[in-house]
């Protein structure tokens, strides 16, 4: 699919967003394995870039609306829901459940409009970022189910179960568009194939830890659980492959898309083992954790080296021009 400057614009804020996701999802794996202080930080960090997100996307609809039309036509728009889902599903963790309710809230009324608006115009032979319409979806499922079990609704946890298997279909859907030859060419965001498996293992986790479901019901949601996350597992095959084989060491924003995914696989193998009672669960979790942390911080790293590239750059311009002139 061929990429304009506006969707190329819309990369950074998909880059922003993955960011968040990534740090969101890696501060509820180190709160799941005991690691609080660590845990708060990511929550800080993540929670501090989710704010410029959500301040630039704003600017970005008074100031150019028709900018503003064709990116959240993109896939890429999706990560700001599923990135504002993660961040309430660690406020849940943390004992702020309104807070958690009203980001839910805020991500189910901007869901459908970019939901439906990405879908009307996908194209066939995409990048990884077309999976984002199932990670978006899973992301309202996880934060819907874990509000359920922390106020024992009813109807949150049957709406949760709702987007679980909306989810499912968007994978298919995703599946089918996306051109596999990103295993090799993508510049990070193919990786979102594998994550958006392992968010819905997360979601199928989240769900089945409610006592509402039960006999045929609590079964189906453990196997389809289990199922999910062995599909994430086996995706990281082919990524790792095309990762050894076409090496891209250079820094892009769209690795944070690489991030996320490695995290959310640490992230529901560690509730998987509790929910669904498989204990070898919680050691590979941790290690996988362990690596997505890694993968973080080296990340992050080739983002402050950009933007002190950037920084010197700018400064080498003769005083008093600007970047206009």
């Amino acid at each position: 699919m061929t990429r304009t400057a506006t969707a190329q614009g819309g990369e950074l804020r998909a880059g922003a967003g993955a960011a968040v996701m990534a740090t969101g999802i890696l501060s509820v794996g180190l709160h799941l394995i005991g690691y609080g202080v660590l845990s708060l930080i990511a929550l800080a960090i993540g929670g501090c870039w989710w704010v410029l997100l959500a301040v630039t996307f704003a600017v970005t609809f008074f100031r150019d609306r028709a900018g503003w039309r064709t990116q959240a036509r993109t896939p890429p728009a999706l990560t700001a829901v599923a990135a504002t889902t993660l961040l309430g599903t660690r406020l849940s963790l943390a004992g702020w459940p309104s807070t958690a309710a009203a980001l839910l809230a805020l991500a189910v009324l901007v869901w459908p409009v970019l939901l439906v608006d990405v879908a009307r115009r996908a194209e066939h032979h995409v990048h990884g970022d077309i999976f984002l319409i199932c990670v978006a979806t899973q992301g309202i499922a996880v934060l819907g189910g874990r509000l359920s079990l922390a106020d024992d609704s009813a109807w949150l946890g049957t709406a949760a179960l709702v987007f679980f298997w909306l989810g499912l279909v968007l994978y298919v859907v995703a599946l089918a568009l996306f051109d596999v030859r990103q295993i090799l060419t993508g510049a990070g965001d193919q990786w979102v194939a594998g994550g958006a498996l392992a968010i819905s293992a997360l979601a199928g986790s989240t769900l089945l830890a409610s006592p509402r479901w039960t006999g045929t019901g609590h079964e189906t949601l453990r196997a389809a659980a289990l199922v999910l996350f062995a599909l994430a597992l086996a995706a990281w095959a082919p990524l790792v492959y095309g990762e050894i084989t076409r090496p891209r060491p250079a820094y892009d924003v769209r690795r944070w898309s690489t991030v996320f995914p490695l995290g959310m696989t640490a992230a529901a193998a560690l509730s998987l083992s509790v929910s669904a009672h498989v204990g070898w669960l919680e050691p590979l979790g941790r290690v996988l954790l362990w690596i997505a942390v890694g993968a973080w911080l080296l990340t992050f790293g080739g983002l402050g080296r950009t933007l002190v590239r950037e920084r010197d750059a700018g400064g080498g311009r003769r005083p008093g021009r600007t970047p206009g002139d």
